[in-house]
């Protein structure tokens, strides 16, 4: 029996994450969507509160970017936005004061360039960390027959590890693309990667990913 380190004061042994029961690896499915996670101006404008001075996640959400319109997949951008005063992003507008910049049609709210959304692609405005909670993205995702969900944004310990973890509590298989996805802190994300494999996703590379979809593509093209 293997042995992780105990908070102090506790003698107790306990079991590795493997030989506890988690890490076990979901099969993605045959109809996917990609959602692509607040890649908002805030978090990649230098001098812009939010800013995470990381644009290799946006670039390699970019590139899924591409192989899912390639795929013809479903396409899904959020972005934030409150009313004047926050009062409709109740106590987590007060808890972070950086939301101040999501009030209204603010520019630092805008979808990055790099990955606009398409007229035909749609766009969920929320005021939470997860993509679910309060919009109607499970409704979306359910009408068009989706079993599994591609995640890229940021960041990676707030609203990619919250879509996600609500991802498979309403019964769709999350797959959270290592590459594309960035948190301002190296701890906070590489951990929340690693909660995310063991309990509530499969975390894979972008290059696994873009195989995934053209696999799906080549499927098709054979039938």
């Amino acid at each position: 029996m293997s042995e992780i380190p105990t908070p102090s004061g506790r003698d107790e042994r306990v079991l590795a994450n493997d030989e506890a029961g988690f890490g076990r690896h979901l099969t993605p499915g045959k109809r996917p969507a990609l959602i692509m996670v607040d890649f908002v101006k805030a978090y990649f404008e230098p001098g812009a509160q939010l800013y995470m001075g990381l644009d290799s996640c946006l670039h390699s959400a970019q590139r899924l970017l591409k192989a899912a319109r390639k795929a013809g997949i479903l396409v899904i951008h959020t972005q934030v936005s409150f009313s004047e005063g926050g009062v409709d992003g109740g106590v987590f507008f007060k808890k972070i004061d950086a939301l101040k910049h999501f009030v209204g049609n603010a520019p630092l709210g805008e979808i990055m360039p790099e990955v606009k959304p398409l007229k035909s692609e749609v766009v969920i405005v929320k005021q939470f960390a997860s993509s679910f909670f309060g919009t109607t993205l499970s409704s979306t995702l359910q009408a068009s027959g989706v079993d599994t969900l591609i995640i890229a944004g940021v960041s990676t310990s707030g609203c990619v590890r919250a879509t996600a973890v609500d991802a498979i509590q309403h019964g769709f298989i999350p797959l959270v693309c290592r590459d594309a996805v960035g948190d301002r802190n190296d701890g906070p994300h590489e951990a929340s990667l690693f909660d995310l494999q063991a309990k509530y996703a499969e975390v894979m590379s972008e290059a696994e990913i873009l195989q995934y979809l053209t696999s799906l593509t080549e499927s098709a093209e054979t039938k």
